[in-house]
């Protein structure tokens, strides 16, 4: 049971870096938004569902997950939670300022706040505070550098203005800190295939292989941790948003002692809001000649 504890929660914050995938406007956008719904599976039966509101302009973004069991895990756990982050775009980049978590289920609950500045961890809080046992290995400051949360670590922004879908979305390291373990998420290509929600997108999707590697914060001889970085069949399938040159995860899947876990989108639907022109305003101050003479004359005669 202990085994199983830990593999939801480090399941939980992988599938958190997963599935928060946040949009990045291009130049011509003034902010974008999607809305999504995700359903969770275990061996083809039904554990969870959970929805995905998030909102980026030119110089700021927000996300909002929230997510419940349901069916027999419901049942067994009563597991809910909410995540959300705050953050800058600088440099075409996502740069974290704010993230929290909370994870409730019938007997336990789990509370994360972190603030960051200038790329690094200022203020950590944790309920119950972080375990010390002897063989954990220590989240250190050093290991609190350079990092993202599960909520902004899976945004792929392509550059340029060739074509997004290519190896290269998978070609990354993403460095995951979610207040309580320190990992990497190792992407790389495997395929191209296609995806189809049952309202909004319609598509190409580009699947990566990801690979689990621990940090900091884990005790190296629980089964959890041994089972998460032997494993060479995790995937994440990435689709554009609509109006940006950024890509985010709509299914994630792997496997468990128990059968393979999946997590897909039902809903993803992504709307753009072009920033609007601005006024041309030195036609708007030129008359034709005929105009021009008579709104002359037309002053001359005013007293």
């Amino acid at each position: 049971m202990r085994t199983y504890r830990q593999l939801r929660r480090i399941g939980l914050a992988a599938a958190g870096a997963v599935l928060a995938g946040l949009t990045l406007a291009g130049p011509a956008v003034a902010q974008a938004r999607l809305d999504a719904r995700y359903v969770a599976t275990l061996a083809g039966l039904p554990i969870g569902e959970g929805s995905w509101l998030i909102t980026v302009d030119e110089a700021n973004y927000s996300a909002t997950a929230t997510g419940a069991t349901t069916g027999l895990m419901r049942a067994f756990t009563g597991g809910y939670g909410q995540t959300i982050t705050h953050g800058t775009v600088q440099a075409g980049k996502p740069v974290l300022s704010s993230y929290t978590a909370s994870i409730h289920s019938y007997k336990k609950a789990d509370e994360i706040s972190l603030k960051v500045d200038a790329g690094a961890v200022r203020e950590l809080k944790l309920d119950p505070p972080a375990e010390t046992e002897a063989e954990r290995v220590p989240v250190t400051e050093a290991s609190k550098r350079g990092v993202l949360d599960p909520m902004t670590a899976t945004l792929i922004r392509m550059p340029g203005h060739g074509d997004l879908m290519t190896p290269e979305a998978c070609a990354r390291t993403l460095a995951v800190f979610d207040g309580r373990l320190r990992y990497d998420l190792r992407l790389s290509y495997k395929r191209t295939d296609q995806v189809k929600a049952d309202k909004g997108y319609a598509g190409p999707a580009v699947v990566c292989a990801v690979n689990f590697t621990p940090v900091a914060g884990y005790i190296p001889t629980r089964a959890a941790i041994k089972y998460l970085s032997e494993q060479r069949d995790m995937e994440i399938w990435l689709v554009p948003i609509a109006g940006t040159r950024v890509l985010v995860p709509f299914r994630a899947e792997g496997p468990t002692p128990i059968g393979r876990a999946i997590l897909q989108a039902t809903e993803f639907v992504t709307t753009a809001t072009t920033a609007p022109k601005a006024p041309d305003t030195v036609k708007a101050s030129i008359k034709p000649p005929e105009k021009a003479a008579k709104a002359a004359a037309s002053e001359a005669k005013t007293p």
